[in-house]
C-alpha cells in the first residue's frame, strides 16, 4: 500500500499540466492574456500622450514658478511741517481715493491765508490808483506843456515892452539932461546980469526955479530908467524860469513812461500777492492728507500729537487698481516669446485661481546685473549660469480682479502661448 501511493500521485501531474495549457504556467489563459495585452497598449499609448503633451507644452508653451504679483507701493508723506491733529486709519484698512489719511492742525496756515488776503487786497489798491494816475498825468502834462509855453510866450512880449521903457525912459533922462544943463547955464548968466540990475529979480528967480525943477525932472528920469531896467531884469529872469519849466514839461512822454512802470510795478505786486496767496491757500488744503488710490494701508508710522516735517513719510499705501506680474523667465526661454502673447496665470494663494493676461514688457537685462552687486566676470573663475529675465504680465481684463484678490508679493505660475 506505501508503494503505491506515489504512483497515484505520478498519474495525476500530467493530468494537471493538461488542464493548464500543457506549459504549468496560470496566465496562459485567453482572458488573462488579453489583459496583459491591454495593460501594455495602456502604457504605451501613456507614453505617447506624455510624450505629446510634453512636445506640444515644450513647443506652443513657456512657464515658470519664479513668478510674483507686483504693485504699486505708495510711500504717503506731508508735504508741510505741522502738528498731527487726527489719523483717522489704522493698518491693513482699506481706503478709497480721496479719503483722509491724516490731518494736520491748520491754524497756522489759515492765520497766513488770512494774512495774504490782506496783502492782496492792499496791492490791489496800490494797483489801480496807479493806474489811475496814468491818463491823470499824461493830460496834466500836456495841459501845462501849453500853459508854459502860452506864458513863456507872454514874457517874452514882456521882456520886449519893458526893454523899449527903458529906452524910452534913457531918452528922457537924455533930455531932462539937456534941459537941466540949458537952466543951469541960464542961472550962471542971469547970476551977474541980476547983479548989474540988467534983468529983474524976478526973472532971476524964476531961471534957479527952472534949473530946480529941470534937475529933478533929470533924477527922476534916472530912477525912471534904473526902475525900468531892474523891471527889465525880472522879466528877463522870469523868461529863464519859463524855459526852465517849459523844458520840464517837455519831459511829459518820460513822466508818462515812469508812472506806467509804476503801475506795472504795482500789478507785479499783485501777482506775487496772489501767488502767495494761492501757495498759502495750497498749503492749507495740505493738512488734509488724503489717500491718492485705492488701497490699502500698511506700515503706519504717525500718531496724534506728532510734529511732523515736510517729505516725512507716514504710511505705505498699496495700490490694488493697478498690479502686474512680473515673471523671470529663463534666457532659454525668450527665443520666442515677444510682447502682446497671451499668458494664463496661476495664483498658489487661491487655490490656482487662473487669469487671463498679456506680455506687454520684457526686462532690458537680467535680474543679476540689476541687482545691489552684480557679478564680476572678469576674474578668471567664470561658471556659466542660467541667467533669468523679468518679463511683465498685465492682466487683460481688469474686471477679473475686481474683488482684488491680488496682492503684491504673492506667488504666480505663468504659462505664456509662444506659438498658435
Amino acid at each position: 500500500m506505501a508503494e503505491q501511493t506515489p504512483d497515484v500521485d505520478a498519474g495525476r501531474k500530467p493530468a494537471a499540466r493538461e488542464e493548464n495549457g500543457g506549459d504549468g504556467k496560470a496566465g496562459d489563459n485567453p482572458r488573462q492574456k488579453s489583459r496583459r495585452r491591454f495593460i501594455i497598449i495602456l502604457v504605451v499609448a501613456l507614453l505617447i500622450a506624455g510624450a505629446l503633451l510634453f512636445y506640444w507644452r515644450s513647443t506652443f508653451y513657456e512657464d515658470t514658478d519664479d513668478a510674483q504679483v507686483n504693485g504699486h507701493l505708495i510711500q504717503v508723506s506731508s508735504r508741510i511741517n505741522g502738528n498731527v491733529l487726527s489719523v483717522p486709519v489704522t493698518e491693513n484698512q482699506r481706503v478709497k481715493a480721496g479719503d483722509v489719511i491724516v490731518e494736520l492742525d491748520p491754524k497756522d496756515y489759515q492765520t497766513t491765508v488770512q494774512q495774504d488776503e490782506a496783502n492782496l487786497a492792499a496791492a490791489q489798491s496800490n494797483y489801480e490808483s496807479n493806474n489811475v494816475n496814468v491818463p491823470v498825468t499824461a493830460v496834466s502834462a500836456n495841459t501845462n506843456v501849453e500853459a508854459i509855453a502860452a506864458t513863456l510866450a507872454q514874457v517874452k512880449s514882456s521882456v520886449t515892452q519893458a526893454e523899449q521903457q527903458v529906452e524910452a525912459n534913457r531918452q528922457a533922462v537924455a533930455q531932462a539932461d539937456a534941459n537941466f544943463i540949458k537952466a543951469k547955464l541960464d542961472v550962471e548968466r542971469y547970476t551977474p546980469l541980476v547983479q548989474r540990475d540988467v534983468i529983474s529979480k524976478q526973472q532971476f528967480d524964476q531961471a534957479v526955479a527952472t534949473a530946480k525943477a529941470d534937475e529933478a525932472a533929470l533924477n527922476q528920469a534916472k530912477a525912471n530908467v534904473a526902475a525900468s531896467e531892474a523891471s527889465l531884469r525880472m522879466t528877463e529872469d522870469t523868461v529863464v524860469q519859463r524855459k526852465a519849466q517849459l523844458t520840464n514839461a517837455k519831459t511829459a512822454p518820460d513822466q508818462i513812461k515812469i508812472q506806467k512802470a509804476k503801475t506795472a510795478q504795482a500789478e507785479a505786486q499783485v501777482e506775487q500777492a496772489r501767488a502767495e496767496l494761492a501757495q498759502a491757500k495750497l498749503n492749507l488744503s495740505y493738512c488734509r492728507i488724503v489717500a491718492p488710490v485705492d488701497g490699502i494701508i500698511t506700515r503706519k508710522s504717525v500718531e496724534v500729537g506728532q510734529n511732523v516735517s515736510t517729505g516725512q513719510n507716514m504710511t505705505t499705501l498699496v495700490s490694488l487698481n493697478d498690479v502686474w506680474i512680473t515673471a523671470n523667465f529663463k534666457e532659454t526661454q525668450l527665443n520666442h516669446m515677444r510682447a502682446g502673447q497671451s499668458v494664463k496665470v496661476t495664483v498658489d494663494a487661491y487655490g490656482g485661481r487662473a487669469y487671463d493676461g498679456v506680455i506687454t514688457q520684457i526686462g532690458g537685462a537680467t535680474g543679476s546685473v540689476l541687482s545691489l552687486f552684480p557679478p564680476e566676470n572678469a576674474t578668471g573663475n567664470y561658471v556659466k549660469v542660467v541667467q533669468r529675465v523679468p518679463v511683465r504680465i498685465d492682466l487683460s481684463n481688469r474686471d477679473e480682479d475686481s474683488d482684488h484678490l491680488l496682492r503684491p508679493g504673492l506667488s504666480v505660475e505663468p504659462k505664456v502661448r509662444i506659438k498658435d
